[in-house]
């Protein structure tokens, strides 16, 4: 199999994550393709120096994550409520109404955090460890627990204020 093929498979296997990261970063759906193919870019620009020292996912979404704040940085725009309702809307479409409701309120709390928090979250709820959320953002696996609980209780109150 060549690099390319490689490459295109494991794009192919992942376009679940890169679509998630780019609906929480992004406004709309222009900029969503936008940061797509950015993010695309930059995986394809460092394939090659991919070492295997951590699963090929982790990779990708520190790739990813970095990419779109990078994105966020160079557009000096902070992100809205729009975009998460695509995934609100994917996730639920078995769901009962009030089920959908909650999630629904849940995602735009999530929309208002900031960006470090926003890939927090998007980390946790993709069911990924402490370990790995540590791997993939730089943090310490003890500073990974303590910012996600400190969310949970900041989207707690938001939920219940609201």
């Amino acid at each position: 199999m060549t690099k390319e093929q490689k490459f295109t498979e494991l794009i192919k296997d992942n376009e679940g994550v890169i679509f998630k990261i780019t609906t929480v970063y992004t406004n709309n759906e222009s900029d969503q393709k936008d940061l797509y193919q950015d993010i695309v870019y930059q995986l394809w620009k460092s394939f090659d120096s991919f070492r295997n020292e951590s699963k090929i996912s982790t990779w990708m979404y520190r790739v990813a994550l970095n990419t779109a704040i990078s994105h966020l940085r160079s557009r000096k725009k902070q992100p809205g409520g729009s975009g998460i309702d695509k995934i609100v809307q994917r996730a639920t479409e078995n769901e009962d109404q009030e089920f959908e409701d909650r999630l629904k309120i849940l995602y735009a709390q999530i929309q208002k955090l900031n960006v470090l928090e926003k890939g927090l979250m998007l980390l946790l709820l993709e069911g990924k460890k402490y370990q790995e959320i540590a791997e993939i953002t730089g943090l310490t696996e003890s500073n990974v627990g303590t910012r996600i609980s400190r969310i949970k209780q900041k989207l707690k109150s938001r939920i219940l204020k609201s």
